[in-house]
């Protein structure tokens, strides 16, 4: 494992006073559920002319949008993407942008939102056996991982298929351990809308085609930087290569036994392929390919400290892995471009990070300022996940506690983010093989 990023931080300065009333009064009131947002209509051949301005007033312009000065290089010139983003994953500024409001099928690059909404709920260690009636409802032509009925599976194994495989008979199952496939698209709706992730309208949690089901390259690019918060986000999505699970036979002696059978990840970046190279840095996150959405991408890259995400909409150019080589050029240029360029807009925080902000910039020791808190990304100051508290009931100490904690340390996050005004990857993980 890599050492963690060189990253300048600047302390919080809030009392510890401050946030125990704080969290006294998040622990005495639940959170009220948040609204789906409408989804918006079909995308059509050509960018809206008026696009969510959510980031800056230049990123609802259709259009590319980049601010070249001496010393800052030239964008790409064969690019043919519908859509595109370039941005600073830590300071959240956005280098340039190609129609980044544009609502587009995103295609298996909305698995990112489903991880970043389900992944906190369950340790990896927890076993599943699959019912006929976890696998109900899986598209025609989905990519699948090989999950078999009545076969045991623990939550490390599923996500891996998530990942790796874009197996959306993973999504399902992990779905139906969540309440099933509606609860799960309601959660993450509402998670986007905490993200500000606007553009987004979940109908199929595993991004398989659906009417209405849009989002954009911004959307995209918040969603994988909160879900890159999360240190089992940044090794699933970084890991090359997994052992799983296979269907349980008998041998010869008539004994049980249950082979494993290599996945790779389907990650062209990371992995390579006969016409690209794996690319320097690499580290994730998702990639995605429907009929309506065409090939869709967001990849992280590290190299010489600096963090960019890169998220590339629909290629129109037909060759192969013409999604992965716009991405390249793109990373190229933005890691040449950093700190040359002035930004054309930023990615914002969560909707509780700001929330969480204005509270505790207004609280005084021994105040009662209160507010409604949400993790920033899922991350604690340090990027380490944080679950939901539980919520305190009858006079039980440990469930007060545990809530009291967790509010804590949500709150922490929130101030973090936006004291500092930047949103460190500690522990970024870079390729590995895992056999």
């Amino acid at each position: 494992m890599p050492a963690p990023m060189k990253t300048s931080r600047r302390s919080l300065t809030v009392t510890s006073a401050t946030l125990l009333s704080l969290a006294l009064s998040l622990s005495a009131t639940a959170p009220a559920a948040s609204a789906a947002p409408k989804p918006s209509p079909s995308a059509t051949v050509k960018p809206p002319a008026n696009m969510s301005t959510v980031g800056g007033e230049r990123l609802g312009r259709p259009g590319t949008q980049v601010d070249l000065a001496s010393g800052v290089p030239v964008l790409p010139k064969d690019l043919s993407a519908r859509s595109w983003i370039v941005a600073d994953a830590e300071s959240g500024d956005v280098l340039a942008a190609h129609n980044a409001h544009w609502r587009l099928a995103p295609a298996s690059t909305l698995k990112m939102l489903f991880a970043d909404t389900l992944l906190p709920k369950w340790p990896r260690t927890t076993e599943h056996k699959v019912a006929p009636s976890d696998l109900a409802g899986i598209g025609s032509g989905s990519s699948m991982v090989g999950i078999k009925e009545d076969e045991t599976y623990t939550v490390h194994d599923l996500w891996l298929g998530v990942f790796l495989r874009s197996g959306n008979d993973a999504v399902h199952v992990l779905s139906a351990m969540n309440g099933g496939v509606e609860n799960t698209v309601e959660e993450m709706n509402g998670h986007a809308e905490e993200l500000q992730a606007l553009d987004t309208f979940v109908v199929s949690p595993d991004g398989y085609d659906a009417p209405g089901q849009v989002s954009s390259a911004y959307d995209l690019t918040l969603i994988a930087r909160s879900g890159l918060q999360k240190k089992d986000f940044r090794e699933y999505c970084s890991t090359l290569r997994a052992k799983f699970p296979g269907e349980t036979t008998k041998n010869e002696k008539g004994k049980k036994v249950r082979p494993t059978f290599e996945i790779q990840n389907t990650n062209r970046l990371l992995t390579g392929d006969y016409d690209i190279s794996q690319y320097e840095g690499i580290a994730g996150v998702k990639n995605g390919n429907t009929t309506n959405a065409g090939a869709t991408f967001t990849g992280v890259a590290e190299r010489d400290g600096r963090v960019l995400l890169v998220t590339v909409m629909n290629p129109e150019k037909g060759e192969h892995n013409e999604v992965y080589k716009e991405t390249a050029k793109l990373f190229d240029w933005g890691f040449k471009a950093a700190g040359k360029v002035t930004p054309v807009g930023e990615l914002v925080p969560p909707k509780s990070a700001e929330t969480d902000d204005t509270a505790q910039a207004g609280a005084q020791p021994g105040s009662n300022a209160s507010g409604e808190a949400g993790g920033a990304g899922g991350g604690d100051a340090s990027g380490k996940p944080v679950a939901s508290a539980p919520a305190a009931s009858g006079s039980s100490g440990i469930g007060t506690a545990l809530a009291l904690t967790g509010a804590l340390l949500v709150l922490l996050a929130g101030g973090a983010f936006l004291v500092n005004r930047r949103w460190p990857l500690p522990d970024l993980a870079r390729r590995r093989n895992r056999s």
